[in-house]
């Protein structure tokens, strides 16, 4: 589907509302506050389509007195987050640069979210140790305060410990799971030698006691996964550092491109594509690729300015007027 649409009309608005209806949150911000219509007490958005040839109903009610409420089929869901494990969908956003040109935690949340949609078994573990890590953090604290004892910091050291190994192995897995697709994708798009690496260790308890002095001294943890990073490169030259806006642009979407023909493979379903202002920056040869790549691969919903920004008939094309959106 193609959204075409003057700047300001609000297509991307459309975008959101769609990853808030299959996800349970938007992607631009997470105050469910500014979501809702001002002077509106509460909004509501429904999807309805099929999924693999079932029927599929999705809704999510955002109250600014009951909080926000989510419903899957009609049966009410337990935290709106809970669609994230039922529907998949990949969003690509300008701001999602940040990724690549942004601070290693905007890089460690990107690759966790998506450990946890390729494996979602696994996918509690980033916040089980984050969970384990406050705790730790709180313990220095304690014991630098002298409110608290050694003791009671010995058991979550060896939380941390254990968690973190499990975290740094299960990104490992991921990384190297997306590395092809990603290479692939990014090759086709024009951005040559594209890899990924995570180089990092498992901690040890051993390795959390041998710095508790510098630990307790800043009040915090300096060793474990919550510090790691992952390189997105084009050869030898770190994107982050060394590569244009362009470069980056298309290494966020090979990102998405190779994860979506993961899921494909893994759930038999394709994700939903959710792509803002994808098309402003490529030249009309990547264009194509990108055309190409979506084409009869499941749902794919691209915003533009006019309908000609896609070298593709699109099965369905959607014009946004202010407050207004309809099929042309």
């Amino acid at each position: 589907m193609l959204v075409v649409g003057r700047n300001g009309a609000g297509k991307t608005n459309l975008l959101e509302s769609l990853h808030v209806a299959t996800q349970g949150f938007s992607p631009r911000t997470r105050a469910d506050s500014q979501l809702v219509r001002f002077g509106e007490p509460a909004g509501r958005v429904i999807v309805r389509g099929h999924r693999g040839g079932v029927p599929l109903e999705a809704e999510v009610t955002l109250s600014l007195r009951e909080g926000k409420r989510a419903r899957l089929n009609g049966a009410r869901l337990r935290a709106a987050e809970q669609l994230r494990s039922e529907i998949a969908t990949l969003v690509f956003t300008p701001d999602r640069l940040a990724v690549v040109k942004g601070a290693p935690a905007a890089r460690r949340a990107y690759f966790d979210r998506v450990l946890g949609r390729l494996a979602p078994a696994r996918a509690p573990l980033p916040a089980e140790y984050g969970a384990a890590l406050a705790q730790r953090n709180a313990a220095l604290r304690g014991v630098a305060g002298g409110w608290s004892s050694r003791e009671s910091l010995a058991p979550w050291t060896a939380r941390v410990a254990e968690l973190g190994a499990e975290l740094v192995a299960e990104r490992q897995k991921t990384v190297a799971t997306l590395a092809p697709g990603f290479a692939a994708a990014a090759a086709e798009l024009g951005l040559a030698d594209a890899r990924l690496l995570y180089a990092a260790e498992s901690p040890t308890a051993e390795q959390l006691e041998s710095r508790l002095a510098r630990d307790l001294e800043r009040g915090s943890t300096g060793l474990g996964p919550h510090l790691d990073d992952i390189l997105i490169a084009a050869g030898e030259r770190d994107l982050r550092s060394f590569g244009s806006q362009g470069e980056q642009r298309l290494a966020v979407l090979s990102l998405l491109l190779g994860e979506a023909e993961l899921i494909a493979e893994r759930r038999g379903i394709p994700p939903l594509l959710l792509l803002d202002d994808v098309l402003s920056e490529l030249d009309s040869g990547r264009r194509e690729v990108l055309a190409g790549r979506i084409a009869g691969r499941g749902q794919t919903v691209i915003t533009a300015t006019s309908p000609e920004a896609l070298p593709a008939a699109a099965d369905l094309v959607v014009e946004v007027l202010p407050g207004e959106a309809r099929a042309v």
